[in-house]
């Protein structure tokens, strides 16, 4: 073979190495253009076309991480795996174990474990896992890596599934490779920063909850603006631009910064006991006045401000989907109630009142619980049962009902017929909800993937609310900035067919808020 055949046959297999082996599957269009050069060139540009492919793949060595990714990370996001663009994804074996353990599972978990085994098998097609596949233009690689611990790991206990994960990430790390482990276990971080590996939360879907959209925020205008809100029953955003407004949280607030179906409390300049309420309209941004609903919604009127919103909010049949967040006792779950069983009971707009809850904070499915179905739904729902009892009651003693029925037997009666329903949210998931009022309360306890899956299945005519408290999550892997209420909330601003408050003033009683201030 002749010297020029020799480097070129020699360069080639360099290349293809490169290009094969996952280390360098960023290089991969580089065979291409190397093949092409290797005709034309003579013996010294096929030398520097192979210093040059190899320049390239350290280059793209440099600058290339390695994502290592722990099992909860894929059942919070299937499609965390697709998340890292340019980068090397590496999903230990042990992570591919543990996934079919979750793919027999009924619940989100189970449908996000079977939908990432889908994905790789997809991916076996293109190439082999184990040696890595690049699945987009920037050369992205995704690989299963076998769990090979080093001899020199005796800090990890390696007969735990966390740590052969961790050891992945160790023996990344320990080559001098830019690694990176992804998880959603604060435990497994810490022991990441013990011993010396950059670790990160999932942070795809997470938002900053310090500067949470509250869906308000408050203006200092003349007393002419107040006025002329009131009297004309519009106004344009532009005569709003006197001095800046603010949010709850401080921030700095234009006018053209104001969003679809935010709230406005306009304060006068010259008596601050002056105010006056406006929200934004979604289809010419104009601001309406706000008033709140002259009579009680199903037995029950706004006793602040923030509720005046979320009535507001709630009894728009234009605005399709509200969201409500709040500590305990602020009312969000009792007004979202109260207006399903106005627009259901009593002005026959919807067909059906849905109210479900998640069953996340159990960490187990509702079987669990004891007794047959209805008790075990009996006990998981009572907090919805007995807002609609209190509502049934409330509105019967305002009405001076003489009907001898107790509570309990009209919310059997309206159970029967079909026209209320409460179940865990496990039951609702897969089916078209169409022409319905639907609550999901404890919404603070999904994952944004699970918002969008139930969100995606509102059907016509279908009103959703969701509410919670993002101070109060009990899902393990979920915290404010990452839940789904926090991340809907996010999205979904700006929109003209949703809507957001966030309530911060107790009602539910004098103790109540005492607590909520002090304890």
């Amino acid at each position: 073979m002749s010297v020029q055949n020799r480097d070129r046959t020699d360069a080639a297999a360099i290349d293809r190495r490169y290009c094969r082996h996952s280390t360098y599957g960023a290089a991969l269009g580089l065979c291409q253009l190397k093949d092409r050069a290797l005709t034309t060139h003579t013996p010294h540009d096929a030398s520097e076309a192979r210093s040059t492919t190899q320049s390239a793949a350290q280059g793209a060595l440099a600058t290339k991480k390695y994502f290592v990714l722990d099992t909860n990370v894929l059942l919070h996001n299937p499609q965390a795996i697709f998340k890292f663009e340019e980068h090397e994804v590496v999903i230990p074996l042990t992570v591919i174990e543990e996934l079919d353990t979750f793919k027999k599972n009924n619940d989100e978990t189970g449908r996000n474990a079977r939908q990432v085994v889908r994905g790789l098998d997809k991916l076996r097609s293109i190439g082999h896992l184990f040696e890595g596949v690049v699945w987009n233009e920037q050369g992205g690689i995704i690989r299963v890596a076998r769990v090979e611990p080093m001899e020199d790991e005796r800090s990890l206990e390696l007969n735990k599934n966390d740590n052969l994960i961790l050891s992945v990430a160790a023996k990344l790390n320990r080559q001098g490779l830019r690694t990176i482990f992804i998880t959603k276990d604060i435990n497994a971080r810490v022991k990441c920063d013990a011993l010396g590996i950059d670790t990160e939360d999932f942070e795809a879907d997470r938002v900053d909850a310090d500067w949470l959209h509250s869906g308000y925020c408050s203006m200092q205008v003349s007393t002419e603006v107040i006025d002329s809100l009131y009297q004309e029953r519009q106004l344009p955003r532009t005569m709003l631009d006197i001095t800046p407004g603010r949010t709850p949280d401080g921030q700095l607030m234009k006018s053209e910064d104001l969003v679809p179906n935010q709230f406005v409390i306009l304060i006068d300049q010259a008596d601050s006991g002056h105010t006056g309420l406006a929200r934004v309209l979604g289809n010419t941004g104009h601001l309406i006045p706000v008033t709140g609903p002259r009579k009680p919604v199903y037995g029950i009127m706004a006793r602040n401000v923030q509720q005046t919103m979320a009535l507001d909010l709630l009894l728009d049949d234009d605005v399709k989907l509200v969201t409500l967040i709040g500590p305990a006792g602020t009312g969000k779950t009792l007004m979202a109630i109260a207006t399903g069983m106005q627009k259901v009971f009593k002005e026959e707009r919807l067909d059906k009142l849905l109210v479900a809850r998640p069953i996340m904070p159990l960490g187990r499915d509702i079987g669990y619980l004891p007794g047959d179905k209805d008790e075990k739904l009996s006990m998981w729902m009572q907090p919805i049962f007995d807002n609609v009892g209190y509502l049934l009651s409330t509105r019967s003693a305002g009405q001076g009902d003489a009907d001898s029925k107790s509570t309990e037997q009209r919310l059997d009666q309206l159970m029967a017929t079909g026209k209320l329903v409460m179940e865990p949210l496990t039951y609702i998931r897969g089916r078209s909800i169409p022409h319905q009022f639907m609550i999901i309360d404890e919404a603070q306890n999904l994952s944004p993937h699970e918002i969008k899956t139930i969100v995606s299945r509102v059907g016509d005519g279908t009103k959703i609310v969701l509410c919670g408290d993002i101070g109060q999550i009990d899902n393990p892997y979920l915290d404010a900035a990452s839940n789904g209420l926090a991340h809907a909330i996010e999205r979904l601003k700006g929109q003209t067919i949703a809507g957001h408050v966030t309530l911060s003033k107790t009602e539910r009683s004098e103790l109540a808020s005492l607590a909520a201030e002090v304890l």
